[in-house]
């Protein structure tokens, strides 16, 4: 464990717009499928009240699905659209309010993706840019014009409803092979109009147009969040930026039409991104993030864990790991926050724990508590 001395680098307080953090960590949104027919419970308040009340300095939700008939793949995902759902996060985020927290939610649309997990169907077909899961592999069906704009409305809807509602922030999923990410790689994005394109700029014009219809739903002064990945699902070496210069043509024009914060996935955090470039202690995906877009960054990846989340899927278990390559990071300022995904799930008081230097009472991941609400 790092000492207390060195860690106060993760508890220093942070200013974006209208959000004031307390401290640099981040809880990772982390699918839990515990909403029966898309409703957060007082069980999901409750769950996020605990991180709250134990020093997380921003939480963001599980993914919580926009305004379209096959925004979802799973019928226990929140849903962010209706009376009952939306009540349901009020509650959530007054919880989090009462206990001293910071929050905003994940809004997703899952695209093509199916769901091996259930054999439950949405009302409507899957859609994607062009009816593809992955190259070569057709799901579902191209979006329309009507289709697109319908979907851009909705995410502004729901950014619209996050503010109303009380929320500090928002982020939108633009990661992971997801409906964002499916535009983004050439793979899944063969269309020939506006929003397809031979180049990552081009195939940023969705995401773009959907920030923008965000940034239009709450204001000047309410920050969002955009998460991005190299890596896909459906391919785990995809690479959408082999550059720098390609990472700004795919990060900068998505920050000028309003992001604010670029949440930058990768499995590891301390794995270089160009190591051809700066070796490989040098800059992760959020570093390069920042350094050419100005904008705020979030790493994240491995945190505080022996082993990685793909581990996890395998039915692994991971121990306590040491926080000093992490630390050596931030105090560097190579990027401006760390979220923490399995750590956090497994142990609501880890944050706390971190900031005590309480080693002995760190706990291992244990799978098994993927299958309820800790």
């Amino acid at each position: 464990m790092t000492s207390t001395s060195r860690t106060d680098t993760l508890f220093r307080p942070l200013r974006i717009k209208s959000l004031e953090l307390s401290n640099r960590i981040v809880m990772a949104p982390m699918t839990r499928s515990f909403s029966p027919d898309g409703v957060p419970g007082d069980n999901v308040a409750e769950y996020y009240r605990r991180r709250a009340a134990a020093q997380v300095g921003l939480i963001l939700s599980e993914g919580t699905v926009i305004d379209r008939p096959s925004a979802r793949n799973d019928p226990q995902v929140p849903t962010f659209h209706g009376e009952a759902a939306l009540a349901g996060w009020r509650r959530v985020i007054d919880q989090v309010h009462a206990a001293g927290g910071r929050m905003g939610p994940q809004l997703w649309h899952v695209g093509t993706v199916a769901n091996p997990q259930t054999t439950w169907m949405p009302p409507a077909p899957a859609e994607g840019p062009s009816g593809l899961l992955a190259p070569a592999a057709p799901r579902g069906v191209a979006m329309s014009d009507e289709d697109i704009a319908d979907t851009i409305a909705a995410f502004g809807r729901a950014a619209a409803a996050a503010k109303d509602l009380g929320f500090d922030t928002l982020e939108l999923h633009g990661a992971h092979g997801y409906l964002i990410d499916q535009f983004f790689w050439e793979g899944t994005n063969q269309r020939s109009d506006r929003f397809g394109g031979a180049t990552l700029k081009e195939r940023s014009r969705f995401a773009a147009e959907v920030v923008k219809s965000v940034r239009a739903g709450v204001g000047p002064d309410f920050p969002i969040l955009l998460r991005v990945s190299q890596w896909k699902q459906q391919d785990y070496k995809v690479r959408l930026a082999p550059t720098p210069d390609a990472m700004t043509d795919w990060l900068l024009p998505l920050v000028e039409a309003g992001v604010d914060v670029l949440h930058c996935s990768q499995r590891r955090f301390w794995d270089p991104e160009f190591p051809e470039i700066d070796g490989e202690q040098g800059l992760n995906f959020a570093g390069w993030a920042k350094k050419l877009t100005g904008a705020t960054t979030i790493s994240v990846g491995s945190v505080g864990l022996s082993g990685d989340f793909f581990s996890t899927f395998g039915g692994k278990d991971s121990q306590p790991a040491s926080l000093d390559r992490l630390i050596d990071r931030m105090e560097r300022d190579e990027f401006d926050l760390i979220a923490v995904g399995r750590a956090l799930l497994g142990d609501p008081e880890w944050a706390i724990k971190v900031r005590a230097g309480d080693s002995a009472r760190m706990k291992e991941f244990n799978v098994a508590a993927l299958a309820e609400l800790v």
